[in-house]
């Protein structure tokens, strides 16, 4: 059977380039980068090379790179140490409403300490307008959080502008860039960022490292205490491995990225339009144009996405029908409802992420093979046997 992997915004396999480099850390260079010792200062030399690299890919300076056990933990110690440093110039923060729960919940924490929170709608594309941002603004607001690329639907925020926004009224913002860095360009100085939340494991390098870029001068507060590592920001003693390993994940991701995004870009718009031109009643969400070129996200009506999942699995096809991070909840994705899809078309969604692995063959073994998943399925759905005839097929785009 043909071993297809679909999930790459879920995870992604470790590179060998970078497995080596860990194993080096694991097994011989082996000391605490606290130490004064040899030993230490041969562990210190990787750290300190490894926030180069990843500064390297993002455009930051090394001394803005603080390292953290993942992205959730760097978008709450953006949110709230924004919020607790600056708590007494005024207790207002923004965010969109499609978010990941990284961000989310640490904002409806903050709403019980009595911080107010404006959760911004977004259009059934996926965006965020920045009209709608700035209209948001008040004098209290003290922080924006707006995310890079929507991790399920992919769409590409106008961070840019919106950088430009929060820096003419003095306003902190922070972007969450794991599902853009090291896939499309990433410069922390052109969108005009403080924070920047980055992940290891979406880039090839391991689970449980990543990092928060905090600009120069920007207020944040420490969430966690105990230690002088991370110059205080994020104390505790160093995963030196992943540390090095995330160094060489993103080094390989902007030594490739031109190239790789060329090429996903050509097998995801193969994968759309085949899926497109062969099923009906199928929905793709988010922009048409404006998304990472890893991403297809698909809403097919008359089944259950998990469903579709089960049986792409049994053929082989590793896919998921949203966030990893909530995969085992079984209400519809807060991603589609924000956008306006109905909660039962939102039932039926399908993520399918690509990486550097999958080839043309790849998709074409998708497109044999889902078409006639989701027709057996329907075949056995109450709700495909009582739908009127077919009104075509619909997608949500724009130019």
């Amino acid at each position: 059977m043909r071993k297809v992997y679909l999930d790459h915004s879920a995870t992604t396999p470790v590179h060998p380039e970078v497995a080596d480099l860990m194993m080096q850390y694991l097994t011989s260079t082996w000391g605490n980068p606290s130490s004064i010792h040899a030993f230490g200062r041969e562990a210190r030399k990787g750290v300190e090379e490894a926030r180069e690299r990843v500064a390297g890919l993002i455009g930051a300076k090394p001394e803005e790179i603080f390292f953290t056990s993942g992205g959730t933990e760097a978008d709450n110690m953006a949110v709230l140490g924004t919020a607790y440093a600056k708590q007494k110039k005024g207790n207002h923060i923004i965010a969109s409403s499609f978010e990941h729960h990284a961000v989310l919940d640490p904002c409806k924490f903050l709403e019980k300490q009595g911080y107010r929170v404006t959760f911004l709608p977004v259009t059934p594309e996926g965006l965020v307008r920045v009209e709608d941002v700035e209209a948001a603004i008040t004098d209290q607001t003290i922080l924006i959080t707006i995310m890079h690329v929507n991790n399920e639907v992919g769409t590409i925020q106008p961070i840019e502008e919106i950088g430009r926004l929060a820096k003419t009224r003095g306003i902190t913002f922070h972007t969450d860039a794991v599902q853009s860095a090291g896939k499309i360009p990433v410069d922390v100085n052109a969108l005009q960022v403080d924070l920047m939340t980055v992940s290891a494991h979406k880039i090839y390098g391991p689970k449980g490292i990543g990092c928060l870029y905090v600009r120069k001068g920007t207020r944040l507060e420490p969430i966690t205490h105990g230690g002088g590592q991370e110059r205080k920001r994020r104390p505790g003693t160093e995963n030196v491995p992943g540390m090095v390993g995330f160094g060489k994940a993103a080094e390989l991701a902007a030594r490739e990225l031109d190239s790789e995004s060329a090429r996903l870009t050509v097998l995801r718009d193969k994968l759309i339009d085949g899926l497109m031109n062969r099923v009906d009643h199928v929905r793709l969400n988010g922009h048409r144009t404006k998304r990472i070129p890893t991403n297809v996200n698909v809403s097919i009506e008359f089944v259950e996405g998990e469903s579709i999942l089960l049986s792409m699995d049994m053929h082989g096809i590793g896919a998921s029908s949203g966030s990893a991070c909530t995969s085992g909840s079984l209400d519809p994705s807060h991603v589609l409802l924000a956008m306006g899809i109905p909660y039962e078309v939102a039932h039926g969604s399908l993520r399918m992420t690509l990486g550097r692995d999958n080839t043309e063959e790849d998709v074409k073994y998708v497109l044999e093979v889902l078409p006639g998943i989701i027709e057996r399925l329907r075949a056995m759905s109450p709700l495909a046997q009582q739908k009127t005839a077919p009104v075509g097929k619909e997608c949500c785009t724009s130019v």
